[in-house]
């Protein structure tokens, strides 16, 4: 008789597993060793967390209209149109992100547009494009980085007001 196709397996049954073929031809999870074949991974390999939950839309892939919630690490080759509240966010050279993201760091190599909140370290390397309304911790860009739009330094913990406006558009005291 054969066992059933949901349900409970016998030890004696459990035959084990061979090693999942990730993305990048290597055998387990993701890794920084794994990642160093991959062209733009390579790069991303200093914020990877191991043991992580992670995220990875591939080169020609769209994703659109989603949430995305509990992700350590989101990496983008293809395109995501989301809301995101994450640890990291890594875009690369072909990757984009249109839409909300709030995160502790983000790697910019291609192209963000969008509200993105960065807790901690927002770096925008040379193929880099980052527009919209932008709130970070710390920020460094890349010679070549291009970084537009409603741009504020937010100290830890704090909220972001908008700065008022008077009618001729100068800064007004709040």
């Amino acid at each position: 008789m054969a066992t059933p196709f949901f349900g409970k397996r016998d030890e004696a049954q459990a035959v084990a597993r061979p090693a999942a073929v990730n993305s990048y031809g290597g055998s387990g999870p993701s890794s920084p060793s794994s990642l160093k074949s991959a062209g733009d991974a390579a790069a991303f390999s200093s914020t990877i967390k191991e043991g992580g939950s992670k995220l990875m839309v591939g080169p020609n892939i769209k994703l659109k209209g989603v949430e995305i919630t509990d992700c350590d690490t989101l990496m983008v080759e293809g395109l995501v149109e989301a809301t995101m509240n994450s640890r990291v966010i890594q875009i690369t050279e072909q990757g984009a992100f249109k839409g909300v993201a709030e995160v502790e760091q983000a790697e910019i190599r291609g192209e963000f547009d969008g509200s993105l909140t960065v807790r901690q370290k927002l770096m925008i390397y040379a193929t880099g494009k980052v527009m919209g309304t932008i709130r970070y911790g710390k920020l460094v860009v890349e010679d070549g980085g291009q970084i537009s739009g409603d741009i504020t330094l937010t100290a830890p913990g704090a909220t972001h007001q908008p700065a008022l406006l008077d009618k001729s558009g100068a800064q007004a005291a709040a």
